[in-house]
């Protein structure tokens, strides 16, 4: 055998070898947010530790909803792990169409997660998707422009404070809004946060016989203080922006103060990507004095839909990607006020992060979250931005676009009422709640 020949062989047994380690593929559908991008930037972490492949769908929010519900319920079999929510995930796991997440490793310790996402990620005491961050809501502000309006933001602030504060901090010649928060259609875009505020304004979508509230004067209230307050401090357009958009707005020094979620605190605090990064704030989503905060509870997780040829590849990444070890890996590479926050107790034990400026109001946020007791008057569903049956999608992306209507300026906030109360009695008739 000549030396060539002898080469040749060599190469072709290594490109062999190389394509046996990375015959599997899998297909994962996410969310087009930071940290799902930034795992994106580690799959070849997973892959040269495990051969397999991972190829990506990434999609809008409203759009990915739409897609991985569409895909399990016809079993259409596109993807191998979804990114879903507290809302699908006990809804999908009765129904069957997820593989219990009952036989990860010793190492992965399951026990670690946090009870609370843990627990919104379970049906019956099995768990169905593991989280990949957890969050909360909470105030985002601008410290340079408090001080300038003179004010202070108290950690745990009304919702009168914010309002006042955000005429304070405007100025429209300098292109800054007081004040940026969703106003997207979509039942998890700004019908989470309007949800999540009629709660601290007294407000239900159902009373314990399943009829609608939208007809009681707690969120007409919700309602007239949030068109008033955004059309007086808020961005010009905010009916079409959600969390992406005021993300952007918020990193570009436009908006004094933002109300989202927890998780966007290390992008807005990240010195490559935002502009006001070293005078950002922090503080408990705001109150009415009722009793209730305003801040929601998710976790967007990783599930495998039944039916998968690839469910053991699937495990490995979702061990991966939700691991202490993929943790430690982004630490090392990017700070540990990058890591995906809020999915798991050791990371709130851990020196090094809970010294990062908003892990702690993180996890407070978090805690003070109850989706078996959020609102004011007893309602006779489970979820704070939500409520978890299987209707609730349908049903609230209708409503959150008549919402978006009113602040559009297309309607008003009587008329969008009106018919959010007629379309949810008769969706819910029609379902058999009354």
């Amino acid at each position: 055998m000549n030396t060539t020949f002898r080469a040749l062989m060599g190469a072709c047994a290594l490109g062999a070898l190389a394509a046996g380690a990375s015959a599997e593929t899998i297909t994962i559908a996410t969310v087009n947010n930071g940290d799902m991008i930034r795992m994106q930037g580690y799959t070849d972490d997973f892959t040269a530790k495990t051969g397999i492949d991972v190829e990506w769908v990434t999609l809008e929010e409203n759009v990915l909803r739409q897609r991985v519900t569409t895909d399990i319920s016809t079993k259409g079999g596109a993807f191998d792990i979804m990114t879903i929510g507290m809302y699908e995930t006990p809804i999908w796991g009765a129904n069957g169409w997820l593989v219990p997440l009952t036989d990860l490793s010793e190492s992965y310790d399951v026990g670690d997660i946090l009870p609370a996402m843990a627990g919104g990620l379970s049906y019956d005491g099995t768990l169905y998707a593991a989280p990949f961050y957890g969050e909360s809501s909470m105030v985002m502000y601008r410290t340079d422009l408090m001080e300038k309006a003179g004010l202070e933001m108290p950690k745990a602030p009304t919702w009168e404070f914010i309002r006042q504060a955000a005429a304070a901090m405007t100025d429209r010649d300098a292109e800054i809004n007081g004040i940026c928060l969703r106003g997207k259609a979509g039942w998890g875009e700004g019908g989470a946060f309007i949800t999540a505020m009629s709660n601290s304004f007294g407000g239900r979508w159902f009373d314990m016989d399943w009829n609608a509230q939208f007809d009681t004067k707690p969120w007409k209230d919700t309602l007239e203080f949030f068109v008033g307050m955004m059309n007086e401090s808020g961005p010009a357009g905010y009916a079409t922006n959600g969390f992406n958009e005021n993300l952007s707005l918020f990193q570009q020094g436009k908006c004094g103060m933002w109300i989202d979620a927890t998780v966007a605190a290390s992008f807005v605090t990240n010195p490559e990507d935002s502009t006001v990064a070293d005078s950002v704030g922090f503080a408990l989503a705001p109150d009415n004095g009722l009793g209730k905060r305003s801040n929601w509870l998710w976790a967007w997780a990783l599930a495998i839909p039944a039916g998968t040829q690839n469910e053991a590849a699937a495990k490995q990444f979702i061990e991966w990607a939700t691991s202490k070890d993929y943790i430690e890996l982004v630490a090392s590479k990017e700070g540990w006020a990058n890591v995906p926050p809020g999915a798991r107790s050791s990371l709130y034990e851990n020196p090094n992060y809970i010294e990062v400026p908003f892990a702690q109001m993180t996890l407070d946020s978090i805690l003070t979250a109850d989706p078996n007791n959020s609102t004011v008057e007893p309602s006779p569903y489970v979820g704070v931005q939500f409520a978890a049956i299987p209707e609730f999608a349908g049903i609230a992306t209708e409503v959150s676009q008549e919402f978006s209507a009113v602040y559009a300026g297309q309607q008003s906030v009587d008329e969008a009422l009106e018919k959010a109360q007629a379309l949810t009695n008769d969706a819910m008739e029609a379902a058999g709640y009354r």
